[in-house]
Protein backbone atom coordinates (compact mmCIF):
# COMPACT_ATOMS: atom_id res chain seq x y z
CA UNK A 1 0.00 0.00 0.00
CA UNK A 2 1.29 3.46 -0.86
CA UNK A 3 2.58 5.54 2.02
CA UNK A 4 0.79 8.82 2.64
CA UNK A 5 3.13 11.81 2.42
CA UNK A 6 2.42 15.37 3.39
CA UNK A 7 4.77 18.31 3.78
CA UNK A 8 2.56 19.47 6.65
CA UNK A 9 4.03 18.39 9.95
CA UNK A 10 1.02 16.91 11.75
CA UNK A 11 0.16 19.19 14.64
CA UNK A 12 2.55 21.91 13.40
CA UNK A 13 1.63 25.58 13.12
CA UNK A 14 1.09 25.58 9.33
CA UNK A 15 -0.98 22.39 9.60
CA UNK A 16 -3.16 23.98 12.30
CA UNK A 17 -3.50 27.30 10.46
CA UNK A 18 -4.53 25.50 7.26
CA UNK A 19 -7.36 23.78 9.13
CA UNK A 20 -8.46 26.89 11.06
CA UNK A 21 -8.53 29.03 7.92
CA UNK A 22 -10.50 26.30 6.13
CA UNK A 23 -13.12 26.27 8.89
CA UNK A 24 -13.35 30.08 8.87
CA UNK A 25 -13.63 30.14 5.07
CA UNK A 26 -16.48 27.61 5.06
CA UNK A 27 -18.49 29.83 7.43
CA UNK A 28 -17.70 33.12 5.66
CA UNK A 29 -18.29 31.62 2.21
CA UNK A 30 -21.70 30.41 3.37
CA UNK A 31 -22.46 33.95 4.60
CA UNK A 32 -21.18 35.41 1.32
CA UNK A 33 -23.30 33.10 -0.83
CA UNK A 34 -26.42 33.61 1.25
CA UNK A 35 -26.09 37.40 1.19
CA UNK A 36 -24.82 37.98 -2.33
CA UNK A 37 -26.12 35.05 -4.35
CA UNK A 38 -29.37 33.94 -2.74
CA UNK A 39 -30.78 36.94 -0.82
CA UNK A 40 -29.79 39.28 -3.67
CA UNK A 41 -29.31 38.30 -7.27
CA UNK A 42 -25.75 39.06 -8.40
CA UNK A 43 -27.10 40.98 -11.41
CA UNK A 44 -28.93 43.35 -9.05
CA UNK A 45 -25.92 44.22 -6.87
CA UNK A 46 -24.44 47.67 -7.48
CA UNK A 47 -21.21 49.39 -6.51
CA UNK A 48 -23.25 51.76 -4.32
CA UNK A 49 -24.71 48.80 -2.40
CA UNK A 50 -21.24 47.31 -1.98
CA UNK A 51 -19.90 50.63 -0.71
CA UNK A 52 -22.82 50.86 1.73
CA UNK A 53 -22.09 47.36 3.08
CA UNK A 54 -18.37 48.12 3.38
CA UNK A 55 -19.14 51.18 5.52
CA UNK A 56 -20.53 48.86 8.21
CA UNK A 57 -17.59 48.04 10.53
CA UNK A 58 -18.63 44.41 11.11
CA UNK A 59 -18.98 43.71 7.40
CA UNK A 60 -15.72 45.50 6.60
CA UNK A 61 -13.76 43.52 9.21
CA UNK A 62 -15.36 40.26 8.06
CA UNK A 63 -14.43 40.91 4.42
CA UNK A 64 -10.85 41.89 5.29
CA UNK A 65 -10.50 38.73 7.42
CA UNK A 66 -12.00 36.77 4.51
CA UNK A 67 -9.35 38.22 2.19
CA UNK A 68 -6.45 37.56 4.58
CA UNK A 69 -7.50 34.01 5.47
CA UNK A 70 -8.31 33.06 1.87
CA UNK A 71 -4.96 34.39 0.69
CA UNK A 72 -3.05 32.57 3.42
CA UNK A 73 -5.01 29.36 2.88
CA UNK A 74 -4.42 29.45 -0.87
CA UNK A 75 -0.74 30.38 -0.76
CA UNK A 76 0.00 27.87 2.00
CA UNK A 77 -1.90 25.16 0.12
CA UNK A 78 -0.13 25.81 -3.19
CA UNK A 79 3.27 25.85 -1.49
CA UNK A 80 2.61 22.57 0.31
CA UNK A 81 1.22 20.94 -2.82
CA UNK A 82 4.42 21.85 -4.66
CA UNK A 83 6.57 20.56 -1.80
CA UNK A 84 4.55 17.32 -1.83
CA UNK A 85 5.36 16.99 -5.54
CA UNK A 86 9.07 17.07 -4.76
CA UNK A 87 10.08 20.73 -4.81
CA UNK A 88 13.43 21.02 -3.01
CA UNK A 89 16.46 23.19 -2.46
CA UNK A 90 16.80 26.55 -4.18
CA UNK A 91 13.59 26.11 -6.19
CA UNK A 92 11.68 25.55 -2.95
CA UNK A 93 13.12 28.74 -1.45
CA UNK A 94 12.40 30.79 -4.58
CA UNK A 95 8.83 29.51 -4.81
CA UNK A 96 8.28 30.17 -1.11
CA UNK A 97 9.39 33.79 -1.35
CA UNK A 98 7.57 34.44 -4.63
CA UNK A 99 4.35 33.11 -3.05
CA UNK A 100 4.90 35.20 0.08
CA UNK A 101 5.44 38.36 -1.98
CA UNK A 102 2.43 37.58 -4.19
CA UNK A 103 0.28 36.89 -1.14
CA UNK A 104 1.33 40.12 0.56
CA UNK A 105 0.74 42.11 -2.64
CA UNK A 106 -2.70 40.55 -3.11
CA UNK A 107 -3.61 41.25 0.51
CA UNK A 108 -2.37 44.84 0.36
CA UNK A 109 -4.29 45.55 -2.85
CA UNK A 110 -7.43 43.90 -1.47
CA UNK A 111 -7.27 45.99 1.70
CA UNK A 112 -6.70 49.10 -0.41
CA UNK A 113 -9.84 48.34 -2.41
CA UNK A 114 -11.82 47.56 0.76
CA UNK A 115 -10.81 50.89 2.29
CA UNK A 116 -11.64 52.72 -0.95
CA UNK A 117 -15.08 51.09 -0.93
CA UNK A 118 -15.77 52.64 2.49
CA UNK A 119 -15.29 56.12 1.06
CA UNK A 120 -12.44 56.87 3.47
CA UNK A 121 -9.39 58.38 1.85
CA UNK A 122 -5.95 57.84 3.33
Amino acid sequence: MAERYSSFEYGGTRWLLQRLTAAFLVVVLAFHFMLLHFANLPSEITIAQTAQRMQQPGYFVTMVLFLVTATFHGVNGVYNALVNQGLKGTQKSVVKYVLIIAGLALTAQGIRVAIAMTGVSL
